[in-house]
């Protein structure tokens, strides 16, 4: 076997083990996560993979294709720059598994980057009005893959990832604060994760196809200069497939160097433009 692609989510239950079985192995690693801790152990792989001769690469799905393209096109367009945010606007609702991340997401809070390090803050620590690229939406901070995988590609130390929330979603999210500690009991998880089994079904496939998504990205410098990225999307879960499927290909036409790696970094920040529904990055 000389590669896997994970898709069994949630991801901090099997791509640990996983990557463990391709490093015996000699297999490349891929798989779809937006999980950061997946994304941070990943990278603490890189020496391994190195001496394994394989790619470790997770996160070629909408999480974090999309997002990583981005902020590699805006680091280009501003090298110096010292603050990124990237999010957003995808309207296809829930697969199971990302279901389940979510869960596990409300028992462990907001996550931003400052100052080159992860810290854990709020949900919903930050709001803001974004124009992801159907007009300005309110939009908060969540703990997106991006806030890891963004400064391994660009090394940028300040990342925020913002989605659009209305008012009502935004006060559920920060009174979710108050209970991290119930959300995060193995029975309610549990609890929620059963549920989410039994009535969570993803969107259809005519559903995916009439909603494409919306992706944004703005980096600063020390000066206030500003560069601004959009570019408009298929629906979330088929960037997913093709994606996933573009990177695999990738790997299976191309001799690689071993290394842990981001999506960007293994094939460029023109992969996003390049796939099925994508239309043109503009930058500003």
């Amino acid at each position: 076997m000389g590669l896997v692609l994970n898709c069994a989510g949630p991801f901090s239950a099997t791509a640990a083990a996983m990557i463990a079985a391709c490093l015996a192995a000699h297999a490349h690693y891929l798989d779809i996560t937006g999980e950061i801790g997946v994304f941070e152990h990943a990278r603490t792989l890189d020496a391994a993979a190195r001496a394994a001769g394989i790619v470790i690469c997770p996160g070629i799905g909408f999480d974090v294709i999309p997002t990583d393209c981005v902020a590699a096109t805006l680091k280009a367009a501003l090298p110096d720059a010292t603050h990124l945010a990237v999010g957003f606007d995808s309207r296809s609702g829930f697969s199971p598994g990302t279901a389940k991340t979510s869960v596990e997401g409300l028992a462990q809070g907001g996550k931003v980057r400052q100052d080159g390090r992860i810290i854990s803050v709020p949900l919903a620590y930050k709001t803001r009005r974004i124009d992801f690229g159907d007009g300005k939406k309110l939009a908060m901070t969540i703990p997106w893959g991006g806030v890891s995988t963004a400064y391994a590609t660009t090394g940028i130390p300040n990342i925020e990832v913002y989605i659009p929330g209305s008012p009502a979603m935004v006060a559920r999210a920060r009174r979710a604060n108050r209970f991290k500690w119930l959300l995060g009991a193995s029975m309610v998880q549990n609890f929620m994760k059963r549920r989410i089994e039994k009535t969570v079904k993803g969107p259809s496939s005519a559903k995916r196809d009439a909603q494409p998504a919306f992706v944004w990205g703005e980096v600063t410098n020390a000066r206030g200069d500003k560069r601004t990225a959009r570019i408009k999307t298929a629906n979330g879960y088929s960037l997913t497939v093709t994606g996933a499927l573009a990177v695999v290909e990738h790997l299976l036409a191309h001799d690689v160097s071993g290394g842990a790696y981001t999506p960007a970094k293994l094939i460029g920040p023109d992969l996003v433009t390049r796939l099925p529904g994508s239309g043109p990055m503009q930058i500003a």
